[in-house]
């Protein structure tokens, strides 16, 4: 019996049976790439989304995480439309001033900062949202023999979670943030110590396609954060209440409402205290934003049988697409969306799981699924693969050759 498989991203579309991604036949752009495997960007899909969400949520400022997907070439575009970058690593803050961001626009989130990373943040006047007590005052402690005042913001770990989320990042004992309990008092320490407080970062899980549960977890954050800057005595400029907008990768899951969750949050705003009345709202985004518009083509090498089972063996695999194998947090494996690139559109003739050139059982980028008669020479296209792809991979893992990557479409 096969296996379902979850749906492609509407926006796609064959021509004469060949996939086209930005337009684009997908061999075509396997020419000019050179090689497989290969990750395509369709930056117009980006484009799409982002005017999505200046729709649904007017006056509420849009941030990218970077971690997300950070290839330069969609980096640089993504950079150029939205309100500000989240970083978490100095490495990222390096390719975020490489895209052209500014640096006061970028916000540097993440345990475990170096001294060396948050020395590099308050020379650039980068944001430091701040994951402990003991973080802030080595940041205080550096910008003082720098001669800065260091931008802080105070990372909350809050006492709720997104409902149904993929990852919980708030809620109980987490290596993020600093309990709400304590926040107040380290508010009030980095606004006596001279600092620029820029606010609070309330981040509460990932991967929501609930909107009921994302409304609920917005609403809490604002209550939080007007309790905790009344307990502070000091309003917050800014407000980051996290993300958390999933999309569908599996059978049987349906897209996130945004517009039902930006309605609810213009009304929550409406209504909030007096003490947030000043401040500046963000939401952030990185896999609502670019995970649909990516693609991976890997070509198929070998088929094979064996105890009655087809396998299409690919020149690609987990080390490019650890999330598709279902090893990127997936407790039972489900198979994310894949088709034969070169038979888009065409009847399905066959079972086959489609498997990756590692020598492991995890290597899998399909199983059993249902699939037009393919061997070697043809192109898989697996969907989704614009968020946390290669750069959430184990690219080194045996050698193997680095997937090339993409950018097409966009209107600059």
């Amino acid at each position: 019996m096969s296996k379902p498989m979850g749906a492609i991203p509407a926006d796609f579309r064959g021509e004469g049976g060949m996939l086209l991604i930005g337009g684009r036949r997908c061999d075509d752009l396997v020419a000019e790439a050179g090689d497989t495997p290969l990750f395509v960007y369709d930056l117009a899909m980006i484009d799409r989304r982002m005017a999505r969400f200046r729709g649904a949520f007017g006056g509420i400022r849009l941030h990218y995480a970077v971690k997300a997907n950070s290839y330069q070439p969609l980096l640089r575009h993504v950079a150029s439309k939205v309100d500000g970058l989240d970083i978490a690593s100095g490495g990222e803050l390096k390719l975020a001033l490489e895209a052209g961001a500014r640096a006061r626009e970028i916000a540097f989130a993440g345990p475990g900062k170096r001294d060396s990373e948050l020395a590099a943040a308050i020379r650039h006047d980068v944001t430091l949202n701040c994951e402990s007590e003991g973080e802030a005052e080595r940041a205080l402690a550096i910008a003082a023999g720098l001669g800065r005042t260091p931008r802080l913001a105070v990372r909350v770990n809050p006492d709720f979670e997104i409902r149904g989320s993929g990852m919980r990042m708030g809620g109980g004992a987490k290596p993020f943030g600093i309990d709400s309990e304590r926040a107040a008092a380290l508010v009030r320490r980095i606004v006596d110590s001279g600092a620029d407080w820029r606010g609070f970062h309330i981040f509460a899980g990932s991967q929501a396609l609930e909107s009921a549960a994302l409304v609920e977890a917005q609403s809490k954050a604002l209550a939080l954060a007007a309790k905790l800057a009344d307990e502070a005595g000091a309003a917050p400029p800014s407000v980051n209440l996290g993300g958390g907008f999933g999309i569908p990768y599996f059978h049987g899951e349906r897209p996130l409402d945004v517009e039902a969750v930006g309605e609810a949050l213009s009304e929550a705003l409406k209504k909030r205290p007096q003490i947030l009345a000043d401040t500046s709202f963000a939401i952030e985004l990185g896999r609502w934003l670019v995970g649909e518009a990516g693609v991976y083509l890997t070509r198929i090498v070998d088929r094979k049988e064996s105890h009655g089972k087809t396998f299409l063996v690919t020149d690609g695999g987990m080390h490019h697409q650890l999330a598709a194998s279902g090893n990127f947090g997936q407790v039972v494996r489900r198979n994310f969306p894949v088709a034969i690139a070169n038979r888009f559109g065409a009847l399905a003739e066959e079972k086959a799981s489609i498997v990756g050139c590692l020598c492991t059982p995890l290597d899998r980028l399909a199983d059993d699924v249902m699939t037009p008669k393919a061997g070697p020479g043809d192109l898989v296209a697996v969907f989704l693969a614009g968020a946390y792809g290669l750069s959430a991979s184990p690219q080194h893992f045996l050698a193997q050759q680095p997937a090339l990557e993409m950018a097409v479409g966009g209107g600059g």
